[in-house]
């Protein structure tokens, strides 16, 4: 079994729900896909890792962030697994709110004007989280070079990132899945 593969079942069997759920878009769903449960098990969190560490290493990227808490998790991961693979990408963090207080930072970790950086989330709907840390990156003299994602629910997000000149790249489809949307 592939990693890929072996991610996919875990997903399957550990982040997918079905009944009637409003998103956090306001949208109405037959699924819900609760990526954290796979994004904080051990073998799964690893397994991003290093699939998306191969998908980044074609970038010439100095940082791999993004929003908190979806991408708490991705970013740490792939920051492992690029210091193993002897080609470490720095994680850093953007903050829901900035700091009051200390140093009153919106973005924590390794960040800094003018690098080159990979915006993460897990899952992508309408691309509002991402896009928010495109925005904010930019904002703070970051360039966005890629994003990506865990899973694309292919829900239009894909396309307003894609506007913004950032390509999005997932290691899942909701049709890689096998999951079927029935609209409410």
């Amino acid at each position: 079994m592939t990693k890929r593969e072996r991610l996919k079942k875990i997903i399957l069997e550990k982040s997918v729900f079905f009944g009637n759920f409003t998103l956090s878009s306001g949208k109405k769903s037959s699924y819900y896909i609760d990526a954290r449960i796979s994004t904080l098990y051990p073998e799964s969190a690893y397994l991003i890792g290093e699939i998306m560490y191969e998908i980044l290493k074609d970038y010439k990227i100095d940082a791999v962030g993004g929003y908190s808490i979806g991408a708490d998790t991705i970013v740490s991961a792939i920051a492992v697994v690029s210091f193993l693979k002897e080609n470490p990408i720095p994680a850093f963090i953007i903050r829901k709110e900035e700091k009051t207080y200390g140093r009153g930072k919106a973005i924590e970790g390794n960040f800094s004007k003018g690098i080159k950086v990979a915006v993460v989330d897990d899952v992508i709907t309408t691309g509002g989280s991402i896009i928010k840390g495109i925005n904010k990156v930019r904002e703070l003299g970051g360039e966005p070079v890629v994003a990506l994602s865990v899973i694309d629910r292919e829900e239009g997000g894909r396309e307003k990132i894609e506007e913004m000149g950032i390509p999005l790249l997932s290691i899942f489809t909701l049709n890689d899945l096998g999951i079927k949307k029935i609209n409410f």
